[in-house]
């Protein structure tokens, strides 16, 4: 059976995030709010929990959830060859809606999916989510939804199309931007963006020149 918490009750909220930490660290599902839409999040280092996100969703191995970051500094321990474009970006756009995909670093122990050895990572502008990561560290999350459905932008959305699959489901109330995060991919020769959002282009051009469109 699912539960369901409102973390806009101050007066519980800290509870209510270290029993997420709890139950992720268990290899259990969380749904939560993000600054773009909610998230299905798992323990980033639990294959099996990785696994139960996936299904959840309904997606395969060939879709792996990006990991949200508590601080821009967990890039280091994530991303191998962090360059100027990356430190220029992460300074320009985080914590915001902008998701990095780059070389994953070798040596870590965790199975997302099929990433090819890259990974996507983005700092949530939001003080509930990273309050969480705060607690938990990075965690694997994809948007709240079954594969193929609109991103949830509310805990009830969310709840509807996940039901018992997930734990514990976070009421952080409605987000307003229903858009998901733009997503940049640095791993290959060129950069382009792999899925437009809030964050245009242009603005990426300004650190990126180079960079080339979903359509390029």
């Amino acid at each position: 059976m699912s539960r369901r918490f409102d973390v806009s009750q101050a007066e519980i909220r800290d509870l209510v995030f270290d029993e997420c930490a709890r139950v992720a660290d268990t290899g259990n599902l969380l749904v939560i709010p993000t600054d773009t839409v909610y998230g299905i999040a798992a323990d980033a280092f639990s294959a099996a929990a990785v696994a139960a996100l996936l299904a959840a969703k309904g997606r395969g191995r060939d879709m792996p959830p990006p990991v949200l970051l508590p601080r821009s500094e967990t890039i280091f321990g994530l991303v191998d060859g962090v360059d100027e474009t990356i430190l220029a970006l992460t300074s320009r756009f985080w914590p915001g809606p902008l998701t990095i995909i780059a070389d994953a670093q070798p040596s870590l122990d965790w199975d997302l999916g099929d990433t090819h050895g890259t990974v996507a990572v983005r700092m949530p502008d939001d003080e509930y989510a990273l309050s969480l990561l705060s607690r938990t560290g990075p965690l694997a999350v994809s948007s709240a939804n079954i594969s193929g459905r609109p991103a949830a932008t509310t805990a009830d959305e969310a709840q509807e199309m996940l039901g018992d699959d997930v734990d514990i489901y976070v009421d952080g109330g409605a987000r307003e931007s229903g858009m998901s995060s733009t997503i940049i991919d640095l791993s290959g020769d060129v950069p382009r963006i792999a899925r437009r959002g809030p964050i245009t282009a242009e603005q990426l051009r300004e650190i990126v020149p180079e960079l080339i469109d979903l359509d390029g």
